[in-house]
């Protein structure tokens, strides 16, 4: 497996773009994209557990009941969420796509990303979707990626290329997410292509296995969000064998969209609104891999230590703060704790107990933009990772005038 570049594109057979249309006031960013493949694909999604919906994730779910699509069409800038019409709006979207395309409406998967309860025209899609789909094309993964985009800072897109049953294979993708990030699946929009052949079941089962270890480990805020999601198409035009078991092609296509999807959770994490490091958190040796996400995830969503690793405050104590508070089944005092950055490691904690450490050490540590976070339970044998950012003075600056 190596790294390849063309996001989206990368995979035979996919086109992408991305345009101004005017959901968003600014006219130098895109607001409006879309991934088409040459064939019909199988098709999975995963949804946000958030009770309250954008109308797009309804229409998507109808949508994919027979698990098949051609097409990914999202804006951002306006959730088309609370709104009264918003399930017309998103049915609108796709019938005007399908007519431009000459598809079918429900072959289309619709998303919106942006702020939630505001109004939503049908006007800038009507106007401006037979651009939209002109713009298709080969190379268009980056203009896609930046039409999805709201608070995001940098793109998030990648391609994998590897091989199955003597045949090379691709699987490419394209996310956005910054704020409103909390783990429960979804908490972002992530739209990934595959010239892989693979069975509806594996694929849907692929899905759900590889979230749960990468997008569900990933916090920024501590926000579900109501609209996203993570959605993959696969249209088997790499000519392998259909994936239709868990054989050792199944296990080689899971790695694959399991390093891509761990790319895509750092990325996120990375990128959270106004931070300034990735803080990753790995858990071993507890009782149960359960156990061992629990206390993962409780680590990098603790305000109180996010606010530490943003002052390079070495305040470990919060970190057991952070676990004990967790409910996960474990000994308090079999807990050893370091920190650590490209500079080094060091101990803060041992047996549950403080451990002596160099401040000055620490700080340097701490100065680096990704830190890690090395917890043994000393309990069992499972382990887990969580990802997540510091919690700066430009969160609060970004979301307190982000609607206005």
């Amino acid at each position: 497996m190596k790294d390849i570049q063309g996001g989206v594109c990368a995979p035979i057979g996919f086109k992408a773009a991305g345009i101004h249309c005017g959901v968003r006031k600014n006219k130098s960013k895109k607001d409006f994209s879309l991934i088409l493949s040459d064939v019909m694909c199988n098709a999975a999604s995963t949804y946000t557990q958030n009770k309250v919906k954008g109308a797009p994730i309804y229409v998507t779910k109808e949508h994919l009941q027979n698990n098949e699509a051609i097409a990914v069409l999202c804006n951002s800038g306006n959730a088309n969420t609370c709104n009264e019409n918003g399930i017309e709006i998103a049915n609108g979207m796709c019938d005007l796509a399908a007519k431009e395309l000459g598809i079918d409406a429900s072959d289309i998967i619709i998303a919106s990303t942006g702020v939630i309860g505001l109004p939503l025209s049908l006007e800038p899609f009507e106007t401006h979707m037979h651009e939209l789909v002109e713009s298709l094309n080969e190379n268009g993964s980056s203009d896609a990626c930046a039409g999805i985009m709201t608070t995001d800072t940098v793109q998030k897109e990648y391609a994998v290329e590897f091989e199955l049953d003597g045949k090379t294979c691709h699987i490419g993708a394209i996310a956005k997410g910054s704020g409103m990030i909390h783990p429960n699946m979804a908490t972002m929009l992530a739209f990934v292509t595959s010239d892989v052949a693979i069975s509806k079941d594996m694929l849907q089962k692929v899905i759900l296995e590889v979230v749960a270890d990468t997008f569900n480990m990933v916090s920024v805020d501590g926000d579900t969000s109501t609209n996203d999601m993570l959605s993959v198409l696969c249209n088997g035009l790499a000519g392998n064998s259909e994936i239709d078991e868990e054989n050792d092609d199944y296990q080689v296509f899971k790695d694959a969209l399991m390093y891509i999807c761990t790319c895509l959770s750092r990325g996120i994490a990375k990128d959270g609104e106004g931070a300034t490091k990735l803080l990753t958190c790995h858990v071993k040796n507890a009782c149960t891999t359960k156990d061992a996400k629990i206390v993962a995830k409780s680590v990098i969503t603790s305000s109180l230590f996010k606010a530490a690793m943003f002052g390079k405050d070495a305040n470990w104590g919060r970190i057991l703060c952070a676990i004990g508070y967790s409910e996960a089944n474990l000994d308090v005092d079999k807990i050893d704790v370091e920190l650590g950055s490209v500079i080094g490691k060091f101990i803060v904690c041992q047996n549950g107990r403080g451990y002596p450490f160099d401040e000055d050490v620490a700080l340097k540590v701490l100065s680096e933009d990704e830190v890690e976070i090395f917890i043994d339970l000393h309990d069992g044998e499972y382990a887990a990772t969580a990802w997540g950012c510091d919690l700066t003075y430009d969160y609060v600056k970004i979301n307190g005038d982000y609607r206005t």
